[in-house]
């Protein structure tokens, strides 16, 4: 018996990076899983790998800075799986490690859109149905530049402080009525999204980086999703409101 069986788990960004390994890890303890990605291409292996290994799973694009398409999202998967018990916000982008004095609005307003108003658009649309059912569980991809001040760029580091918020918010309003909304604070993990990142902001890197020393190693995605896993299960479910950190310890130096 898995530890979501039966249970119907909505993964942003879940195509790709941590987001797939949080869809394999939920489906391989029995959740049915609905893929929501911006990459088509993507999107349509993940499903195909997912059914080819006997999970079940559907598929369906999403920008998640478009209400419209978080609406479909939600609507699309509760016409496919009949309910929502889990929403994990995944969907991200990063900000070119932009220091302050060299933000760019269009940076910033991306960045903004996507990693906190995707997450709100998410919550929003799935906190009434969690209510109306009694129970529903939420896990939100901060990071640990949500939790420090000096470990990202100024935009990525502010949109992530949101999500923490947004996630303490959600748990202390919504708790008494059955969800549970806790947040992961990664550092560095190693996915396509921070292998491939051009154009850095250099004095934003440096700055950024310069106690990366004293992080042992960077993690893998599913280190991060056996977090995940946990926080959606009924393992922890005297745990809501917190944003856990997953950085092997840096932040405690």
């Amino acid at each position: 018996m898995g530890r979501l069986d039966n249970q119907v788990a909505i993964v942003t960004g879940g195509a790709n990076g941590i987001g797939k390994a949080i869809a394999t890890r939920y489906a391989q303890e029995g959740a049915k899983i609905a893929i929501a990605d911006f990459n088509e291409e993507a999107l349509h292996n993940a499903v195909e790998n997912f059914k080819q290994e006997g999970y079940e799973a559907f598929g369906v694009r999403v920008n998640v800075a478009v209400e419209e398409d978080v609406q479909r999202m939600v609507d699309d998967t509760i016409a496919h799986f009949g309910r929502v018990d889990i929403l994990v916000n995944c969907a991200g982008v990063l900000d070119h490690i932009q220091a302050a004095h060299n933000v760019e609005d269009a940076v910033w307003n991306r960045v903004m859109d996507i990693n906190v108003g995707g997450v709100m658009r998410g919550m929003r649309k799935v906190l009434p149905l969690f209510t109306a059912q009694g129970r529903g569980v939420i896990v939100n991809l901060a990071s640990i530049a949500g939790l420090t001040g000096g470990r990202g760029g100024l935009t990525y580091t502010a949109a992530k402080h949101a999500v923490a918020g947004m996630t303490k918010n959600v748990a202390s309003h919504y708790g008494a009525q059955g969800v549970r909304c806790n947040a992961i604070g990664p550092a560095q993990v190693e996915t396509g999204l921070t292998q491939s990142m051009e154009g850095y902001d250099m004095f934003g890197l440096q700055q950024s980086t310069r106690g990366v020393q004293l992080m042992n190693r960077a993690a893998q995605p599913e280190e991060i999703a056996n977090i995940a896993l946990f926080l959606a299960s009924d393992e922890s479910s005297y745990i809501n409101g917190v944003v856990l950190a997953a950085d092997a310890g840096w932040s405690a130096y």
